[in-house]
């Protein structure tokens, strides 16, 4: 009935539909932009007409830009499927920074297939970043702002997240809390349904103290306080992969609610107070007549060409490092199948629970077993006991030293999940797997004993 309501008056209010277009649009993007890829939604704003209202920004890059009637909306030329980083950070008004991100999304549009997709990846995820050493994912923009890094945080951010999902980033954007808390409530709050109740005796206040959270199940209507909250909180069974579902059911709630027919005109003549927020607290390398072209692009995708992932319990481990850090160890073989599930159009979904014995004989690697340390017959010990259990072990032998601290697996060949296993069966930290390229090497994964390594009992 609502959509029906929608396509009557779609001769209507074309100045405030194609506001939303620009600005709107824009706002999304950079609060985590689930609006560019509710297209069904957008469609019905965009496909009325090719013009937008007179309007001028200012652009970082570019300087004023000026729309005027009759000016048609920019398209986007390129061909190439175009990635975009979606940070949130928690910048309190009081403090300097650096900060670490508190949110982090891979947006995704191919201009060819005409298809989207959006990824949140936790920000406990323990990934090598590029020039330092391991830490959480969300430690990157810290770095990057401490360290001058060019660009800044959100460059390495975006440079940490290439390296480990093994997809360009060709855009980045960052906004700050108070923003998404400003713009929720200049569009009258949002409407969300809370499948559980959620009480968080715990959540954190401005002075580094509580403010404690109780929300009950069932519809709510948040400001944006509330929404920042629901959306932010940990306080569930599931942890930060509840808080990912969160944040995007949130996103799609904004967006709902930006786009209704009858709360165009209301924002229409708010405009610069809406683009002098996105101008105090957003930091980005897209230009507004990228965000727009982006946007008309969008409109273009059907809704079952849109794929969303998250990185929950289902590509992860948990693991605690050697100075008490809880972390997230990246299953990077299934992680793999997501994102080609997410970033390559003709990608299957990634099945969650498949069979392990289905999995291991489909990589079928061939493992060689090495003993690094003085302990004679440690290697052929180990490989009996990995042949027993179904694995396709090559004749052990003695490593290059005798002298490993800690064991090794070495993937040669990307049979990572095989891997993952090998370090679940020998009782080996996940930090254990490394990749290695070795043409001269015949088999597909090498497990160097070291002295750290306990021989399971049989």
């Amino acid at each position: 009935m609502r959509r029906s309501a929608k396509r009557r008056q779609r001769s209507s209010g074309v100045v405030q539909k194609l506001f939303t277009t620009g600005l709107v649009v824009l706002f999304l993007m950079v609060a985590g932009a689930a609006g560019l890829f509710v297209f069904d939604q957008v469609r019905q704003f965009i496909a009325a007409s090719d013009m937008l209202p007179a309007f001028t920004t200012e652009d970082n890059e570019t300087g004023s830009v000026v729309y005027e009637p009759g000016k048609p909306l920019p398209r986007w030329e390129d061909t190439e499927r175009v990635n975009i980083l979606v940070m949130g950070i928690d910048q309190r008004e009081h403090e300097q920074g650096p900060w670490r991100t508190d949110t982090m999304l891979v947006l995704t549009i191919d201009p060819v297939t005409v298809s989207g997709g959006m990824l949140s990846i936790p920000r406990d995820l323990w990934v090598p970043i590029p020039n330092y050493e391991e830490g959480r994912i969300n430690t990157a923009h810290y770095l990057g702002e401490l360290h001058d890094y060019p660009g800044g945080g959100p460059a390495l951010a975006a440079k940490t997240v290439q390296y480990n999902l093994g997809v360009p980033i060709h855009y980045y954007a960052r906004v700050n809390f108070t923003a998404f808390e400003r713009l929720v409530d200049l569009i009258g709050g949002i409407d969300v349904y809370v499948e559980e109740e959620i009480a968080d005796p715990a959540y954190p206040d401005e002075a580094y103290g509580y403010d404690p959270l109780y929300i009950p199940a069932g519809s709510q209507h948040f400001n944006g306080e509330m929404a920042l909250k629901y959306a932010r909180t940990r306080h569930t069974a599931g942890g930060d992969f509840d808080r990912a579902k969160r944040q995007q059911q949130i996103l799609l709630a904004v967006f709902e609610q930006v786009t209704r027919l009858d709360l165009l005109p209301q924002l229409a003549p708010r405009t610069p107070e809406l683009w002098q927020t996105l101008q105090d607290s957003v930091v980005t390398n897209l230009t507004l007549d990228q965000v727009i072209a982006l946007a008309q692009l969008a409109s273009e995708v059907e809704p079952e060409n849109i794929h969303y992932g998250v990185v929950d319990e289902h590509y992860t481990q948990f693991w605690t490092t050697p100075d008490g850090q809880q972390v997230l160890i990246p299953l990077r073989d299934r992680i793999r199948e997501m994102r080609d599930y997410i970033f390559t159009a003709e990608a299957p979904l990634p099945q969650q629970a498949d069979d392990p014995a289905v999995r291991l004989a489909a990589e079928a690697a061939t493992i060689k077993v090495l003993n690094g340390t003085i302990a004679a017959g440690l290697a052929m010990f180990t490989a009996d006991y990995l042949t027993q259990q179904g694995l396709r072990v090559v004749p052990a032998d003695n490593a290059d030293q005798s002298d490993y601290a800690e064991s090794l697996i070495i993937v040669y060949t990307g049979k990572t999940y095989t891997a993952e296993y090998l370090a679940r069966l020998l009782g080996l930290p996940p930090t254990a797997i490394v990749h290695w390229a070795d043409p001269n090497v015949d088999y597909d994964i090498s497990v160097i004993l070291g002295a750290d390594y306990q021989p399971p009992e049989q």
